[in-house]
């Protein structure tokens, strides 16, 4: 499907506004790491991750941090475990009358992952339901969300790689939707890239 000439220069321009955006946000993240470990203080995240997703009518770019939660269980077929995300995103709505609104969306997001043992190494799938507050209240060309608060749940698979499998790269599905607080509730689908660093 082609862009109209008369969209598409905001298009450019709004893509690289998300650009910078995450760039930014990745570099307040990394700032925040280096200050928190200097002063020994002792909130380092398990993992920092970027990620870029699209959906049928908006774009978002998102940056945050993972926290191993305590518990690992091993059965004879997998390993289960999990992890509390945090995560900050930039959205974007597809459009002539969303094109220049901006929406950021704060989540918190507890996650479960499991690896079968029949899986090649370092493959994994996961699934999360969390909070998110997403101001201001999001809408683009076809759909009105009602309320700030949404939940956000995913369905993603990856892969660990490198040297003691430090990276991650995971394919995601989320949805954001308010579950029937208030209508009207369209919800939005993103598919989503994502890379993650373990230290």
């Amino acid at each position: 499907m082609q862009i109209p000439a008369t969209i598409s220069p905001t298009l450019r321009k709004s893509r690289s506004r998300l650009l910078r955006s995450l760039l930014g946000s990745l570099m307040l993240l990394t700032t925040s790491c280096a200050f928190a470990d200097s002063a020994g203080v002792d909130w380092k995240p398990s993992t920092v991750f970027v990620q870029l997703g699209a959906a049928e009518h908006g774009q978002e770019a998102t940056v945050g941090g993972t926290w191993d939660l305590p518990w690992r269980r091993d059965f004879d077929g997998c390993v289960l475990s999990g992890y509390l995300e945090g995560a900050i995103g930039r959205w974007n709505g597809n459009g002539e009358n969303a094109s220049n609104v901006w929406f950021t969306q704060l989540g918190v997001t507890p996650v479960l992952r499991v690896q079968p043992r029949s899986w090649p190494r370092g493959l994994f799938a996961e699934a999360g339901i969390g909070a998110n507050v997403i101001v201001p209240v999001y809408h683009n060309d076809t759909k009105h969300f009602s309320t700030t608060f949404n939940f956000g749940d995913h369905l993603a698979i990856g892969w660990q790689f490198g040297e003691e499998q430090r990276n991650e790269v995971v394919l995601r599905l989320q949805h954001f939707s308010n579950a029937g607080i208030r209508e009207p509730n369209p919800g939005e689908n993103f598919v989503q890239l994502r890379y993650a660093h373990r230290f």
